[in-house]
């Protein structure tokens, strides 16, 4: 599934998502002529993702791409998930 918002919202980008196999839930827009159904409970999702991507900026090398390679980029993006992940698992027991 592709969640988005109502800026997403394109007859192309809805083709091109269905045709690789990719299932927009994308809510139309209001001035739509012709409303295209989406799955609300899935939209809802939506907000988790949206979430995760604002503590993940949180941290300055994310935000601003201070690792020039995919690979050093993606390390630093386990790094950052892992401290935001820790502290859920702290005094547990």
């Amino acid at each position: 599934m592709f969640l988005a918002d109502k800026g997403y919202d394109s007859d192309h980008i809805r083709q091109s998502l269905l045709i690789h196999g990719i299932l927009p839930v994308i809510p139309s827009k209001a001035n739509r002529r012709e409303p295209v159904p989406h799955n609300r409970a899935a939209y809802k999702h939506r907000n988790l993702i949206e979430r995760m991507f604002n503590k993940l900026k949180q941290f300055r090398r994310i935000a601003t791409r201070y690792e020039k390679t995919r690979a050093s980029f993606l390390a630093f993006l386990s790094l950052a998930d892992a401290k935001l992940w820790m502290p859920s698992f702290v005094n547990r027991a």
